[in-house]
């Protein structure tokens, strides 16, 4: 036998064409429509094919690039590396100090600090907070509502008079007015004055090149409910708003350019929040390099990324954990600079120190143990991810540019176009949550039916308010989750739970394939689940129902059994329940003739459909 160690091991697998693949396809479809079937209709505004092949990346221009070259999209660095990076909510300087060294000795490396109220923002309170921690290495990042020029002059002064040397300083302010406007529809001062005080951070600022004092936070289209190529959009128009007014306010294109920080969501859309975090650094790239800049190096894109809160619930709260991680993948294999992993109990109460530290390590599990840092840009050559990133990066130039012909992003803002965008990918969403074709596991769709959360959750922080008093309309930031929460909360708090009772009969596979669906349809309002294997007769289901003293009788059965079954129960019933009819039988007409009204199968509006029910049984 010949030796064949040495040969090529394709050389053995003649090639196949893309025409033979279509073909071996369209057999397997049995004629049913490939585009229908297989093609996957993005809220993006593109198409996604069900396979890729080689010839799909004919044309896409910055293949033959290296990570850390221009135009970046497979990174600003040569390795993968990223800051870990945990908040601080600043009430008691001398608390938050103490957490902040407790928290250093755990593997995070960057550091926010929101300090809300002005008044701490003192040489003496700044210098409290920072003592012992060393700014050549940790990110030190500041958020304020007012006092950022002050706190600014402040950590200078501090890092001047501890002879640190200001160019090797990391961090940032989170001094993003233009962003604050958008969600909350106001400001305190005109827009100008807005830009002059962006102006003067960033002449402030120039003498620390790696601290970037004015954000971009693009998180709040995401968090709007918004799609990635909107996030992305929005977010580079808001900071092509800041460069040309910096730069007109007599700012040099290089030292505006170093001075934006851009925050990003990062949603469950693993993929594409790679590719939009590679798209973006190409964008970003061309944006600056438009404005003539001296060298190619201040056209990187500094990115911060923070896990979504829009997909995060309070129902079955350890799948935010699952959430969280798989976008903490995405971050960081779409290279980001430094990541925020928000704790999987944010959205209903203070983390505690559980929750933070579960945050805290699935960051390092990924660097420490699964090597996320080794590799650079490990989705290359990916011709999937290639083609969502030449997708995204050309959706959202177009969409860029739109918004640059209506004057720019605060001209936009003014008339009302980003909301109107935002709010018609929004308003589809919940759409489709309500009817699970975007699955919330644990709220719309296989609910913990025994879980309460009433006593343990803050409703104030829970649901999502808009902003009174306001200048313009303000994008909604919200979870996609809350109607659904909403919905459970009211019956967890009515005065009687109310019970479904599953009348299972007739053909075995159809009952009991009609009896999981429809527990786990009302469990999603939190209803007590009494489950059946089956019955003999109507009759007997009838008298068990009863007996269980249901409030909701479903029967489950097989279409053809409907005809006969389904008048059989509603008779039986006599209206000491409301009968529901699990599935959408051909005879359905006829049996809403005969007084029998409620159906629901895989079409239906679920949430709608529970919020008639708990209507119909008085809970408000």
């Amino acid at each position: 036998m010949a030796d064949k160690s040495n040969q090529p091991l394709f050389n053995d697998f003649p090639p196949v064409t893309t025409e033979e693949w279509m073909a071996k396809i369209t057999a397997d479809l049995k004629g049913a429509d490939f585009d229908r079937k297989l093609v996957w209709k993005t809220n993006e505004g593109f198409k996604v094919r069900p396979f890729y092949r080689e010839e799909d990346l004919k044309g896409l221009e910055y293949l033959d690039t290296l990570p850390g070259e221009y135009p970046y999209v497979r990174g600003t660095k040569t390795d993968n590396q990223w800051l870990v990076r945990q908040d601080i909510v600043v009430q008691d300087v001398k608390t938050a100090h103490a957490k902040a060294l407790d928290i250093l000795k755990k593997g995070v490396d960057a550091i926010g600090f929101i300090i809300s109220d002005e008044a701490l923002i003192s040489k003496e309170n700044i210098s409290e907070l920072l003592r012992d921690i060393d700014p050549g290495s940790v990110e030190l990042n500041f958020s304020t509502t007012h006092g950022n020029q002050k706190l600014l002059g402040i950590l200078k002064e501090l890092f001047t008079e501890k002879k640190v040397d200001l160019k090797t300083v990391k961090g940032s302010l989170n001094f993003d007015p233009l962003g604050s406007l958008t969600v909350t529809g106001k400001a305190c001062v005109s827009v100008d004055e807005l830009y002059n005080h962006a102006s003067g951070l960033v002449k402030d600022g120039i003498e620390m090149p790696l601290f970037q004092t004015i954000s971009v936070n693009a998180k709040h289209f995401g968090n709007a409910g918004s799609s990635i190529v909107q996030e992305l959009a929005f977010g580079l128009s808001l900071a092509n708003e800041y460069m040309a007014q910096l730069t007109n306010k007599g700012v040099s294109v290089d030292d505006a350019a170093q001075s934006i920080r851009f925050n990003f969501g990062i949603g469950s859309n693993y993929f594409m929040e790679i590719a939009k975090l590679r798209a973006g650094r190409m964008l970003w790239a061309k944006i600056v390099d438009a404005y003539n800049p001296t060298s190619k190096e201040v056209t990187k894109m500094h990115t911060h990324c923070e896990t979504s809160e829009w997909n995060k619930t309070i129902y079955d709260p350890y799948v935010n954990m699952l959430r969280t991680q798989t976008e903490a993948m995405s971050a960081t294999i779409g290279g980001t600079n430094s990541l925020t992993v928000l704790p999987f109990d944010k959205v209903f109460r203070t983390p505690n120190d559980f929750s933070e530290r579960i945050a805290r390590n699935q960051q390092l599990l990924l660097k420490e143990e699964a090597y996320f840092g080794k590799i650079v840009d490990p989705s290359a050559g990916s011709y999937y991810i290639e083609n969502l990133t030449d997708s995204i990066a050309h959706e959202a130039w177009k969409l860029f540019i739109e918004v640059e012909n209506k004057g720019g992003y605060f001209e936009a803002l003014k008339t009302g176009f980003i909301q109107a965008q935002v709010k018609e990918i929004s308003e589809k969403r919940q759409n489709d949550i309500a009817r699970r074709k975007e699955v919330l596991v644990g709220t719309n769709q296989y609910p913990n039916k025994q879980e309460t959360v009433a006593s343990e959750i803050n409703e104030a922080q829970v649901f999502s308010k808009q902003p009174e008093g306001t200048e313009i309309e303000p994008i909604h930031l919200y979870r996609g989750a809350e109607e659904f929460e909403a919905l459970r909360l009211a019956t967890e708090k009515a005065a009687k739970r109310p019970r479904v009772f599953m009348l299972t009969y007739g053909n075995l596979a159809m009952r009991l394939a009609r009896s999981q669906f429809s527990g786990n349809f009302f469990g999603c309002a939190g209803y007590e689940i009494i489950d059946n294997l089956g019955f003999e007769t109507i009759e007997a289901g009838v008298e068990a129902a009863k007996k269980a003293e249901a409030d909701i009788v479903v029967l489950c059965s097989s279409d053809d059994e409907y005809a006969e079954a389904a008048p059989a129960t509603f008779k039986a019933l006599n209206g000491e329940a409301i009968l529901v009819v699990a599935g959408a039988p051909a005879c359905a007409d006829d049996l809403k003739a005969q007084g029998i009204e409620h159906f629901i199968n895989i079409r239906s509006n679920v949430l709608e459909t529970l919020q008639k029910f708990n209507k119909m049984l008085n809970i408000q």
